[in-house]
């Protein structure tokens, strides 16, 4: 919105031009989404905590747990608004990608806000039914694969690309759907997953939405894609702004999130968040980056996968809990030693995801 109304001021002076540059927007988008985060956090917090929306906590895991129980969740509510405020305001609204990312992580974020409603205000303890959630997630996954794939005009726009090699590039053509889907889907239960200890989920999310809108500038850019050797897709850099939105938004919830918590996000925040990633790594057509920038989603996911698997065909657990931060909770790591070791995991995870630009 304001993109346009600056647009329009700069035929009365030049100087309002500055506010075209995508970098520009993009930080301006983070610094709005960190204000709103910092200014409405308190009002939200008091307001969950007067309405007794609590977490409630497994008496099965880590002892430690047990005080955090009637703290108050959905705050991943407020980190929707804030991306929400912050892309519309400083994103270009004529950019089919930035609406497709936006409406993604709006309509995950519905699904995840009715799961935690169930839950928390219904004391309905199973929530959503996992197969219901499921088929939500799925539905809008295939509807956005399916637009990307139909509005798709040139062959970079469908095709994967392996990191690491200069050639190896597959043109899917209609198997990106079905390929999108997994991404998306995959990428959003992954962030959920990993969402058990305070601020475990939320920093490692700003990080690697930094590094997609990293990516997302250099493919928007001629000049760079051509350098780089990656395919350049007109208009991705408005993912910018949408990226930055993240990042500012989770700053500013990771100042109540931290530990010992103020809010917990919820189902809301983390399946949204994980929808947005994984849309923005489909657009910019480096999935095979965000596998390896979101290391720790993916380590979660596998253990939860493989504890599973390992119980029900011989009857034995690997970890002493799933997912693995709970594993080393378990064996006596204080909770804040877990969450910054898998921050520092992530930190170098994501420069090497960037290293993979050049490394082709």
């Amino acid at each position: 919105m304001l993109t346009w109304l600056t647009l329009q001021l700069t035929a009365l002076d030049a100087g309002f031009a500055v506010f075209q540059y995508i970098t520009l927007r993009g930080i301006l988008s983070a610094a709005t989404a960190l204000l709103i985060s910092l200014l409405v956090g308190p009002w939200m917090i008091r307001r969950l905590d007067s309405l007794q929306i609590g977490q409630a906590v497994r008496d099965d895991g880590p002892q430690s747990h047990l005080a955090k129980s009637g703290t108050p969740t959905m705050g991943g509510a407020l980190i929707l608004v804030a991306i929400a405020a912050a892309t519309l305001l400083w994103g270009d609204l004529g950019n089919r990608y930035v609406w497709a990312a936006l409406l993604t992580t709006l309509a995950f974020g519905a699904v995840g806000w009715v799961d935690d409603y169930r839950k928390v205000v219904a004391k309905n303890a199973k929530g959503l039914p996992a197969r219901w959630k499921y088929f939500w997630q799925s539905l809008i996954a295939v509807v956005t694969a399916g637009y990307l794939f139909s509005s798709a005009s040139l062959l970079p726009e469908t095709t994967l690309y392996v990191p690491f090699f200069k050639d190896v590039a597959l043109s899917m053509g209609w198997l990106f759907i079905p390929f999108a889907y997994f991404v998306i889907v995959g990428s959003s239960n992954a962030v959920n997953l990993t969402d058990g200890l305070d601020g475990l989920a939320i920093l490692p999310t700003v990080m690697v939405a930094t590094g997609l809108g990293t990516i997302a500038y250099l493919t928007g850019h001629t000049d760079f894609a051509a350098y780089l050797n990656i395919p350049y897709l007109a208009g991705s850099g408005e993912l910018v702004i949408f990226c930055g939105a993240i990042a500012g938004a989770g700053l500013g919830f990771l100042w109540f999130n931290t530990y010992p918590a103020m809010v917990f996000m919820g189902d809301v925040g983390a399946l949204a968040l994980g929808a947005a990633l994984g849309t923005v790594a489909i657009i910019t057509r480096h999935e095979i980056v965000l596998f390896i920038m979101g290391g720790i989603f993916v380590l979660e996911t596998l253990s939860v996968i493989i504890q599973v698997g390992s119980y029900k065909l011989r009857g034995k657990r690997v970890f002493r809990m799933a997912p693995i931060h709970h594993h080393f909770e378990l064996k006596g790591w204080p909770e804040p030693r877990v969450i910054v070791r898998f921050w520092i995991i992530t930190v170098m995870l994501v420069l090497f995801g960037l290293a993979t630009l050049k490394l082709r």
